[in-house]
């Protein structure tokens, strides 16, 4: 009986472990979180009216959601960060679009529902997370944005990184215009 006993209290918190486990919720594929941007969405109709007076522009932005270390068979995931920054001391930028390709050229997701602003010296943010292998090693994003044609453009970094052990990876890459 004491046998039985000991085996209840070692197969029951088990299960109960597994059980638990087995209902959680899926992780995210990314730290996509629609209402983050909430506090700087403007409205389409007021930046619409606005348009007439602003300079638009389209930035390229390489992304590497992972690279290949040793052969083709092993890629290392990274985790990335997408760094968009107003650059200006004066002047507010709106960012009307942040749309994240794959390596073959489609679409993964839209970043914003609306455009957003970004006050002066702004920075905000968007993180691909490291098991999030949709994009592969030729993602990339095309920013829309527009300023006043005074403003310098907004800047459009990456950061890349990786930490295994006691090795760290990490590399960045920059945005180019190409409208």
């Amino acid at each position: 009986m004491n046998t039985l006993k000991k085996i209840i209290q070692i197969v029951v918190p088990l299960f109960l472990i597994g059980f638990v486990t087995a209902c959680e919720e899926p992780k995210e594929i990314s730290s996509f979180h629609p209402n983050h941007w909430e506090d700087h969405y403007i409205e389409s109709e007021a930046l619409s009216r606005k348009r007439a007076s602003l300079e638009n522009g389209k930035t390229y932005l390489s992304i590497y959601s992972n690279i290949y270390s040793f052969s083709l068979k092993n890629p290392q995931n990274l985790t990335a960060i997408a760094s968009l920054r107003n650059v200006s001391v004066t002047d507010t930028i709106y960012i009307s679009k942040a749309d994240y390709y794959n390596t073959k050229g489609q679409l993964i997701r839209n970043y914003f529902e609306k455009p957003i602003f970004l006050k002066p010296l702004e920075t905000v943010e968007i993180i691909i997370d490291e098991f999030d292998e949709q994009g592969g090693s030729g993602a990339n994003f095309i920013f829309e944005w527009a300023t006043n044609p005074t403003t310098p453009e907004p800047l459009f970094e990456a950061i890349m990184t990786s930490l295994r052990g006691s090795q760290g990876l990490s590399f960045t890459m920059q945005g180019k215009r190409i409208e």
